[in-house]
């Protein structure tokens, strides 16, 4: 089923465009406010648009002159919080799902117990939510959406609220799940865009900013918020025919060979950074905070991530100026 999505909601200054074509899964990404709930509010049916249409497949769920209730979208919205029905077992989770679709009832205590097998948690159909582990849970949870057969599967923060030890495991299930069914997901974490996303939309302001194939526009972030999202660091400016031209005198080298003139953008991992005594960007220390094994030095537009050794014996404060430098083989540049 392919989704469209082309609708406005006044009050909240959003205005989006989105496309999902059958089989395929979507990720919407960006800042807090930029639209993403909004826009699966919008395709649940939990939200009217001010103006615009969701069609799904072609037929029109929300519009000017149209509107079908969310009960019957055959949209199924999965989120951080399992919300299972607690009075019934986890198979009864499941079966009840499937009776809402009409199945018949010794149809739909097999197909709760082949779920709940094909999520490893055959052993637990008998147990109520609370019996449950927030990850036995969740696998409850997607057994229960996945069995109902949406026409639409709405995935909103799947894994944020799941032990680190879970939430691999449940992402590469998902991941089998969604291979020929439409999805549209909301994540803040890069791992689960990087495993579940065919594709990703980042908002900002109520609109789409860009969009592309994942591993494309995570390797060539063209906002601010994907670079932050993908875990670089991005500037731009102009090639001057040996480097990246930032303005006020300040460049950095790359291997790539445009017109003289052309205006680019620049992408470098934080980890590549170095300090240097002479040359480089001079920058200013605004914050330290650990990651990992090293020390993530946070300067106004520029990221390093240095050994704590490093750190300290530079005596490395918010306040300190630093000098930053990244070879030329660790810099993607590419036409803005």
């Amino acid at each position: 089923m392919s989704l469209s999505l082309r609708a406005a909601v006044t009050e909240r200054r959003v205005d989006l465009e989105i496309e999902v074509a059958a089989g395929e899964t979507v990720a919407l990404i960006g800042p807090n406010g930029a639209g993403k709930s909004t826009a699966l509010a919008l395709v649940a049916g939990t939200l009217r648009p001010s103006s615009g249409e969701v069609a799904l497949d072609g037929r029109i769920l929300s519009g000017p002159r149209a509107w079908v209730p969310p009960h019957r979208r055959r949209v199924t919205t999965l989120g951080q919080d399992p919300v299972l029905f607690p009075h019934l077992t986890a198979a009864g989770n499941i079966r009840f799902a499937l009776r809402s679709q009409g199945m018949a009832r010794s149809r739909a205590r097999e197909e709760s117990h082949r779920w709940l097998d094909e999520l490893g948690i055959g052993a637990l159909a008998g147990r109520r939510p609370t019996q449950l582990s927030g990850g036995q849970a969740q696998r409850v949870a997607i057994a229960r959406a996945l069995a109902a057969d949406p026409r639409l599967l709405l995935l909103d923060e799947p894994m944020a609220a799941l032990d680190v030890d879970v939430a691999p495991t449940l992402r590469e299930q998902l991941r089998d799940f969604l291979a020929e069914r439409t999805a549209l997901i909301v994540s803040h974490d890069v791992l689960d865009v990087l495993t579940l996303a065919d594709r990703v939309i980042v908002l900002d302001q109520g609109t789409v900013r860009e969009q592309g194939p994942t591993a494309e526009l995570l390797a060539r972030p063209r906002t601010a918020f994907a670079a932050r999202f993908a875990g670089l660091n991005l500037v731009s400016g102009t090639w001057d025919g040996s480097r990246v031209a930032l303005g006020g005198g300040e460049g950095l080298s790359a291997r790539c060979a445009f017109v003289p003139g052309t205006a680019v953008l620049a992408a470098f991992r934080p980890a590549a950074v170095r300090l240097v005594e002479d040359g480089g960007l001079p920058r200013t220390v605004q914050s330290l905070a650990p990651r990992g094994d090293l020390v993530r030095v946070q300067t106004e537009d520029l990221a390093a991530d240095l050994p704590p050794q490093e750190v300290a014996r530079r005596h490395l404060v918010p306040g300190t100026a630093v000098r930053l430098a990244v070879a030329a083989e660790d810099v993607t540049a590419y036409e803005a």
